[in-house]
């Protein structure tokens, strides 16, 4: 199976589980089945203003969801011919582990014939080495699966700050992710790829220097990886924050679209959930917002 991916890809991401059940719904541990059911069904609210915008001719056009909440949904859209992507990580947790544990991971992935599987993974070169190694083996473990069955890698690579390394930056946040973080995900990223994790996407928090994006790609691609591809990940972000990200990935060789979530849908979801805006006006935000940072991107 070739590695990588060629064609656009604009991902409407809705995967959340625990912060989503926590802050819509104020849903603590296991949800009842009643609260199941109004999460299901705000998934699809989701889903709904994605097939508005599905329909409107947007090409490149996916969903990120999860099976927990959005099985049905993923299925639907798999129907209609729109690319899917499942999250195959447990949620909530700093170190990454299978939803499903090491040996089930497989029959679900099998079951849901996601287009790609997706990890968000939590990975600072220069944090704990122990867990790092832990994570790349069993992240090792799904790669070698994914590609041996035929089946596409999506990647979501986080590099929190450790503490050494805000201080150095003075506490400040924007500093850290413009003048420290970059470089560190080239070393995160080659450490991973060193370790035998081969994605066909990445997703890269955003960055804001072209430079930056370039050099990311070029390591994503490196020895023979060609194909290989990235995402800019909005990480919730407000519009003008997105909007930047999106112009400097936009035209690099090697990135070939977005994927967004929160900025996307937090707040007409809100307004649904609320009771303050009917249910086809939310659809219809979320799909002009949705189309909004397709353009963005586009130009």
């Amino acid at each position: 199976m070739t590695l990588g991916y060629d064609k656009d890809l604009f991902i409407l991401a809705f995967d959340h589980r625990g912060s989503f059940q926590k802050t819509f719904f104020g849903v603590q541990g296991e949800p009842t089945p009643e609260e199941s059911a109004k999460i299901i069904d705000a998934k699809r609210l989701i889903f709904e203003g994605a097939t508005v915008a599905f329909e409107q001719g947007v090409s490149g056009a996916g969903i990120l969801v999860d099976e927990q909440f959005g099985a049905d949904v993923a299925r639907e859209a798999k129907a209609k011919g729109i690319t899917v992507a499942l999250p195959v990580e447990r949620s909530g947790q700093n170190e990454f582990d299978f939803e499903y544990g090491p040996d089930d991971f497989g029959a679900h992935i099998t079951a849901m014939a996601p287009d790609f599987s997706k990890v968000l993974v939590r990975y600072n070169p220069e944090g704990d080495g122990v867990l790092n190694a832990r994570q790349s083996m069993r992240l090792k473990t799904l790669s070698d699966w994914l590609h041996a069955n035929g089946r596409k890698f999506l990647f979501e690579l986080l590099v929190p700050a450790e503490p050494h390394q805000l201080e150095a930056v003075g506490g400040d946040g924007a500093r850290y992710d413009g003048e420290t973080r970059p470089g560190l995900m080239l070393t995160a990223i080659a450490e991973l790829q060193q370790a035998g994790v081969e994605p066909d996407v990445w997703k890269i928090e955003g960055l804001d220097r072209r430079e930056d994006c370039e050099a990311t790609s070029a390591q994503c691609r490196m020895a023979g990886r060609d194909g290989v591809v990235c995402v800019v990940l909005g990480r919730g972000a407000d519009n003008a924050a997105v909007d930047h990200w999106l112009q400097m990935g936009s035209g690099v060789p090697g990135y070939v679209g977005f994927a967004i979530g929160r900025s996307v849908w937090w707040e007409p979801l809100k307004g649904f959930v609320a009771g303050t805006t009917p249910r086809a006006d939310a659809a219809a935000q979320i799909a002009a917002n949705y189309r909004r940072f397709v353009k963005v991107y586009t130009g």
